[in-house]
């Protein structure tokens, strides 16, 4: 397999920068900028912090109970299962974000082989 057949058309790559990566680096820089003196225990960013946690708890329930594409022929048995096993995991190190979806993600995986 070529270079050219691994990532494509170069193009769509390049649009994908443009359109997806430099639109958020702005708005990122201008967070750090105008956030850099803002109090993290501040009731403004404890309630920004409380919104968006629960849009992202949304989001991820909606993605577990009406899964879209591939993720619809998972069983729910497993999905479920994936759920759960990155919260005991996320609990038992610590409230690492990182190895709870990593667990997850491996559950998922390890399932979804297992059963074919």
């Amino acid at each position: 397999m070529s270079a050219a057949q691994l990532i494509g058309d170069w193009q769509a790559l390049f649009v994908l920068f443009v359109a997806g990566v430099i639109p958020n680096q702005i708005w990122r820089m201008l967070g750090l900028w105008f956030g850099g003196g803002i109090d993290e225990g501040s009731e403004l960013l404890v309630w920004v912090r409380a919104v968006a946690t629960a849009i992202l708890a949304g989001v991820i329930a909606q993605i577990v109970v009406e899964p879209p594409g591939a993720l619809a022929s998972v069983p729910d048995v497993l999905r479920y299962g994936a759920v759960g096993a990155g919260l005991v995991v996320f609990l038992l190190t610590r409230r690492s974000i990182f190895a709870g979806v990593v667990a997850g993600e491996v559950f998922m995986l390890a399932g979804k082989w297992w059963l074919g």
